[in-house]
């Protein structure tokens, strides 16, 4: 009994070291102009939601959270960066957004407002009788991730960076999830990773005709396009 007692702060500590990498990865795909870079972001904030997971189905254990650990290390990690690597062209994935809605310094501002009211929208959950250390740990870091993801989704000019903010929303989400609702049902999560599977497909597939196309991904400018007649 004396040793689960004292992994207990241990597993707690750990989840916290993951929560500090999960949001300093989501600060760099908020600052990072460049595909590549932005991408790696992406697979170290993936990362640590794996790590949470797993930490959190140890104590007790948890077949379910082992589970959804598993999934995003294989769809998130590895596969999704795999299919994105494949789809686009070198010159999409190293090349570096020079337009943004809001520089980079602003934004990196930004980011820490949001991050701060995170905290405090999560104050509910976190003053709660029955929330555990993983709850105050867990909750306003995925929620500043899901702010910060919604944030990315809305500055980036390139389709690819947008996908990435949304995805980062989708991670915040969870990391918040795995704590204070460790027992969704496990059809939901695999429905969930299909769904962005496909739409990262989706997104590969159009960004990679289109800049073979008109040589741009630029959504703002990708609007303005129009349907050229048959010759």
């Amino acid at each position: 009994m004396a040793v689960f007692q004292n992994i207990t702060p241990l597993m707690t500590n750990l989840d916290s070291l993951a929560g500090g990498v999960f949001i300093i990865a989501t600060f760099g795909i908020v600052a990072t102009r460049q595909v590549r870079a932005c991408l790696r972001f992406f697979i170290l904030q993936s990362l640590c939601l794996v790590a949470a997971a797993f930490l959190l189905g140890l104590r007790p254990f948890s077949m379910h959270l082992m589970a959804v650990g598993t999934i995003n290390l294989f769809t998130k990690v590895w596969f999704l960066p795999w299919l994105l690597r494949r789809m686009l062209s070198e010159e999409v994935y190293t090349r570096r957004e020079i337009s943004q809605a809001v520089e980079i310094p602003t934004s990196l501002i930004i980011a820490l407002i949001l991050t701060i009211a995170a905290y405090f929208f999560s104050l509910p959950w976190i003053k709660a009788a029955a929330a555990g250390g993983t709850v105050r740990i867990n909750v306003p870091i995925g929620l500043a991730g899901l702010l910060l993801g919604a944030y990315t989704l809305t500055v980036r000019r390139e389709a690819v960076p947008q996908l990435l903010g949304l995805l980062a929303m989708e991670n915040g989400a969870f990391f918040a999830g795995v704590a204070i609702a460790p027992n969704l049902p496990l059809i939901a999560e695999l429905a969930l990773a299909f769904d962005v599977l496909i739409l990262t497909f989706m997104v590969g597939v159009l960004t990679g005709a289109v800049h073979k196309r008109v040589g741009n991904t630029a959504v703002g400018r990708l609007s303005k396009l129009r349907e050229e007649p048959d010759k």
